[in-house]
């Protein structure tokens, strides 16, 4: 089991709510830490089809979390049980 919560957040160029996920994203990281993967995705990209009406999509240790707005509060409850899970 990995020691640091892995987030991966989906996202594509000129998109607002990705930008807006980013930031809440990386106002919840200094918080309470974490690893940050923003992955760009456009036609051709394998999850562009799955992905592409619900972009921005987070994975929080691989399991799906939020797509088109990220909740922080969510957030903030999903990363602090994680953190206690990983000891």
């Amino acid at each position: 089991m990995p020691s640091v919560t892995v987030v991966d957040l989906y996202s594509k160029n000129d998109c607002h709510l990705c930008d807006v996920a980013r930031a809440v994203l990386e106002r919840i990281r200094k918080e309470i830490p974490f690893t940050l993967n923003e992955i760009k995705i456009s036609q051709g990209h394998p999850q562009f089809d799955e992905f592409k009406e619900s972009i921005p999509v987070v994975y929080v240790d691989g399991a799906f979390a939020f797509k088109e707005r990220v909740d922080q509060k969510s957030l903030r409850k999903l990363l602090t049980r994680k953190r206690t899970e990983l000891g």
